[in-house]
């Protein structure tokens, strides 16, 4: 597996991660434990390094997890993980609220390595960014916790120009995570750009467009009760239909270059920039080797103008959150 920096500050990590979300969260009941660690080990066999969960993802499960299954191998890899969701006394998430206030983000690190099982986090991203708190004293707390060891570099996650400027003049940001796919572009609008500039790397989540990119979903398809995608407006079996142009696209040249479509939405990805590290989140292992092969597929130059001109003229319906999670946005 070939390797990625991330930011100026000697974070190195593979070409592609693996989301560990869905193994615990969001996408129907969670998977097998046993067989999850097992998934993750043999991720890390196949030359797979960075990590990728969050304390909301259960809550809290999913820290546990992915720290079990990588304590053999800890000096092997780097874990990612995130803060800003806000909890009531029973653990449960509050949902649409968001907590960075400093004291908090202290409290929310230590938990989270206790989870883990680590004495220190690679890679710490704000989830959300938090209206009510001054991004400067974000970064400035997630400063202090680089200079006591216990994180080691600082990430933001769906966070506008803006905000990435004023936080990156406290802390180097290492990475921002934020939707880029094929179908979800709007990071090319200005993003990509300022991430180039300040030499931020950038860490594209759902970048198979939440599994329909693969061309194994379409209108009919049922999800799960607790599947999040009933809630997104852009997974209505109607959109699901309007939607199917991108997925005929990226199966058509999937089958001039003998790939799959997932592994031509990820080399798309790697294309864009050198400093770009998809996560592509499964629980299956052939799904794992599948997406793994994206590393060494190459798209021409050709292949790469042929996307971008028949993508330009597909309209996506639909938005990519429910109007809650849209809230939950910096701009």
């Amino acid at each position: 597996m070939k390797k990625r920096q991330l930011g100026t500050g000697n974070l190195e990590v593979s070409a592609l991660g693996l989301g560990c979300m869905g193994m615990s969260f969001g996408l129907g009941p969670p998977a097998d434990t046993q067989e999850m660690i097992s998934l993750i080990r043999t991720a890390v066999d196949r030359g797979v390094t960075l990590f990728d969960t969050a304390e909301v993802y259960g809550p809290f499960t999913n820290e546990a997890l992915v720290g079990e299954a990588l304590a053999p191998v800890r000096d092997r890899v780097v874990i990612a993980t995130k803060f800003g969701f806000d909890y009531d006394e029973d653990g449960k998430q509050r949902p649409g609220r968001l907590n960075s206030r400093p004291e908090s983000i202290r409290a929310m690190v230590d938990a989270s390595l206790r989870r883990l099982g680590t004495e220190t986090i690679d890679l710490l991203y704000q989830h959300r960014v938090d209206p009510n708190v001054p991004i400067e004293d974000v970064a400035g707390t997630v400063k202090e916790l680089v200079q006591q060891g216990k994180v080691q570099h600082f990430g933001l996650s769906e966070a506008g120009v803006k905000t990435i400027r004023r936080a990156h003049a406290v802390l180097p940001v290492a990475a921002l995570q934020s939707e880029y796919s094929i179908w979800w572009r709007e990071p090319e609008d200005e993003i990509l750009a300022t991430l180039e500039e300040l030499g931020i790397g950038f860490v594209p989540f759902s970048p198979l467009g939440r599994g329909f990119l693969t061309g194994t979903i379409d209108e009919t398809t049922n999800f799960a009760s607790s599947d999040f995608r009933n809630t997104v407006p852009r997974f209505s079996p109607e959109n699901r239909k309007a939607n199917q142009a991108v997925v005929d696209l990226v199966a058509r040249i999937a089958a001039a270059k003998k790939a799959t479509p997932a592994q031509v939405a990820l080399a798309w990805l790697l294309a864009q920039k050198p400093w770009i590290v998809p996560i592509p989140g499964t629980t299956k292992l052939q799904r794992l080797d599948e997406n793994l092969g994206a590393a060494k597929l190459e798209l021409s130059t050709d292949d790469l103008k042929e996307i971008d001109a028949a993508s330009a003229r597909i309209t996506i319906h639909g938005a990519r959150y429910s109007e809650g999670g849209q809230r939950l946005i910096d701009r």
